[in-house]
């Protein structure tokens, strides 16, 4: 008497699908992560970040006039584009709104010597190196990280500031590129000229690198 099959005729179909869906599940989460890692829900991009102070960017910078080298003096000469100290807010508030309620905090940080613990909005990984100054010393101007903060009442991260959103600038910075003395300038737009930028890259000795050791050091 033959002996029966151990699995029915369509075992090795079933098994065949099983593998093919636990190959592509497996292919789909990994993807999820890294597309889920991109997102503003991660990147904290387009989050209003809540300050201790309701500094409104709109009037400092649209309004008064206010230049962002003034408040962030390290942007040309540091790694670091820094906040500014509370004597640079009296510098002003000594004499303009020295009773309001809204600069009440500057005033008591001001005389206790205590700095305004201010909240950082465009945060880097530690595993990254990022020097400020030598961008916008080589013609990047703040709007193109920061996008139009005279337009925010708080600032938010405007861009992904991630691996992809740096590497597209290093292969292709010509669009971003502008006089240096256009870096602060929020509303400069570059002229109808296709070779403006590698003209200011060629006046600039700008060569951007996409090497490693560039950012990861």
């Amino acid at each position: 008497m033959p002996m029966s099959a151990p699995f029915p005729p369509g075992a090795n179909t079933v098994v065949r699908v099983v593998l093919a869906l636990a190959a592509a599940g497996a292919l789909l989460t990994a993807t999820a992560g890294f597309v889920w890692v991109r997102t503003p829900f991660v990147t904290g991009q387009w989050e209003p970040v809540k300050q201790p102070v309701d500094f409104d960017h709109r009037h400092h910078v649209g309004d008064d006039g206010i230049d962002c080298a003034y408040c962030h003096a390290g942007a040309f000469t540091s790694p670091y584009a820094g906040v500014p100290p509370t004597q640079r807010c009296m510098n002003c508030h000594s004499q303009v709104w020295n009773r309001s309620g809204l600069t009440g905090k500057v005033r008591e940080a001001y005389f206790s010597g205590r700095p305004i613990a201010w909240r950082r909005v465009n945060q880097l990984p530690e595993f990254v190196y990022f020097d400020h100054s030598i961008h916008v010393n080589k013609g990047v101007g703040c709007v193109t990280c920061h996008g139009r903060v005279d337009k925010m009442a708080a600032v938010m991260q405007d861009q992904p500031l991630n691996m992809q959103f740096c590497l597209g600038c290093h292969r292709d910075p010509y669009p971003n590129l502008r006089p240096l003395d256009r870096i602060t300038d929020m509303e400069w737009q570059p002229p109808p000229d296709p070779e403006f930028g590698r003209k200011i890259a060629a006046a600039l000795d700008v060569h951007p690198r996409t090497d490693c050791y560039t950012c990861h050091r």
